[in-house]
């Protein structure tokens, strides 16, 4: 179990092929600084993967890494999961960088998302709102980047193409995004409306805790509005981070469906 946990924390290694064809997006697109080191492929799989195999030896000649082809136990000993399909790619770190007002030029929706538990709940969350069209993520300083592997497989390979950024406190990221032009609308239940009901255009940064400790009273002082989800029937649970993050972050999409959050007006990105 700690091997186990140890993977899971602090893992640059990418499973299967959706990881690998992110991380080269990412990389191509200027998203990420990661390079790769070299990708791993199953001796006993080489004829199944044969397809794939002649992409990845396109960007191996492009992105200059190797290709090994190792025993089947080899790549099942640096996995943490068994979807890699026979395909591993090691790669260097990546950087997160602070989030500056510069980068939000030109971009309309950012959801900031602090207090996830896991990096599997995280990876969740960063695919849908990576589906929803938001710009980029923004998350503490402390938060699960570092099980990139962990993450890349459970955003579907999200995490690799979103851009992602770090802020050093609750009263930053309202200064930095309010002082930019965006609503902050904050996920919570004391003093809320339902989501429905809110305001939602662009800009705009969306915001949501996890669930034992929610937001800071920080940022929800600087909120612009506060929304709840109505349920369906009496339920005293909240939803999970990742759950409410999807949801809400469709939300967003729904309300700004005149081309805000979809690129139409991205003139600075």
């Amino acid at each position: 179990m700690i091997k186990e946990a140890e993977k899971q924390s602090q893992s640059n290694i990418m499973e299967g092929m959706i990881s690998f064809r992110a991380v080269v997006n990412g990389i191509e697109n200027g998203v990420t600084d990661r390079k790769i080191e070299k990708v791993l492929v199953s001796n006993e799989r080489k004829a199944a993967l044969r397809s794939h195999l002649s992409y990845i030896r396109a960007m191996s000649a492009q992105h200059s890494f190797p290709v090994e082809f190792v025993p089947s136990e080899h790549i099942d000993s640096i996995a943490i999961g068994t979807s890699h399909g026979g395909i591993i790619t090691v790669c260097s770190g990546r950087t997160i960088p602070m989030l500056s007002k510069e980068e939000l030029c030109g971009k309309n929706f950012f959801v900031l998302l602090d207090g996830i538990e896991d990096p599997y709940n995280f990876g969740y969350a960063l695919r849908s709102i990576y589906a929803s069209g938001a710009d980029g993520v923004v998350v503490g300083k402390r938060n699960w980047m570092s099980a990139a592997g962990v993450v890349c497989r459970a955003s579907a390979g999200s995490s690799e193409r979103m851009r992602i950024y770090i802020c050093e406190s609750a009263e930053e990221v309202g200064r930095i995004f309010s002082g930019s032009g965006f609503r902050i609308v904050c996920a919570d239940i004391p003093n809320s409306r339902p989501v429905a009901d809110a305001d939602l255009s662009a800009p705009l940064l969306l915001a949501v805790g996890g669930e034992k400790r929610g937001l800071s009273k920080e940022l929800l002082r600087q909120a612009d509005e506060i929304v709840r989800l109505e349920y369906g029937r009496k339920f005293s649970c909240a939803l999970s981070a990742a759950s409410a993050a999807s949801i809400l972050s469709f939300f967003v999409l729904e309300k700004n469906r005149s081309g805000n959050i979809t690129g139409c007006n991205k003139t600075g990105s």
